[in-house]
């Protein structure tokens, strides 16, 4: 029996079906979880026109590459999908997906002290302040002090090099979460 590609059946083939479910699934679905992983439109966009890609290294060479892409209306839509550093929800709503995403990947901060989540809701304020948007790192893995020192720190970045981190660390979220939707998560 042939089954065509893109179809639900073809879907359920590869279960969870990593690469191989990414490059046949439905092109309206997958734009849809896609969204979970980075909220910028044309990243979305550039994802799904580049499939097929048969790998995982060859998939997130692409996110990488639509990443670093985004222009600056890219780059704010990306942004208003992630919640401040010690929220649990982004400042514009997200996917639900994506939030739950958020959560566990701020795990680190859920323990934090009140002395510390309160120097790290200032340290937020002010990157806004200086960079106009909300502070962006991978945190998965790290916890509140870390995440509090690289928030200082990089408020001593000019506005160029702290686009370049930002884009940095939004590749590095972006290519955790294909790995949680290949994984079926």
């Amino acid at each position: 029996m042939t089954v065509d590609p893109g179809s639900p059946r073809d879907e359920a083939r590869a279960p969870g079906g990593g690469v191989a479910a990414f490059d046949v699934a439905p092109t309206d679905t997958l734009r849809d979880r896609l969204r979970s992983c980075c909220a910028a439109e044309t990243w979305v966009e550039e994802m799904v026109a580049g499939r097929p890609y048969r790998s995982d290294a060859a998939l997130y060479a692409a996110s990488d590459r639509a990443t670093a892409g985004l222009d600056a209306g890219g780059l704010e839509q990306a942004l208003a999908g992630h919640p401040r550093i010690g929220d649990v929800a982004p400042a514009h709503g997200a996917h639900g997906r994506s939030a739950a995403w958020s959560r566990g990947e701020q795990a680190g901060v859920a323990t934090a002290g009140a002395d510390v989540l309160g120097e790290l809701a200032a340290a937020n304020a002010a990157y806004e302040r200086r960079f106009g948007h909300v502070y962006l790192v991978c945190a998965a893995g790290r916890g509140a002090d870390e995440l509090l020192s690289v928030c200082r720190a990089r408020l001593d970045n000019d506005p160029d090099t702290e686009r370049r981190v930002v884009l940095g660390e939004l590749a590095k979220i972006n290519r955790l979460r294909l790995g949680k939707l290949l994984e079926g998560r």
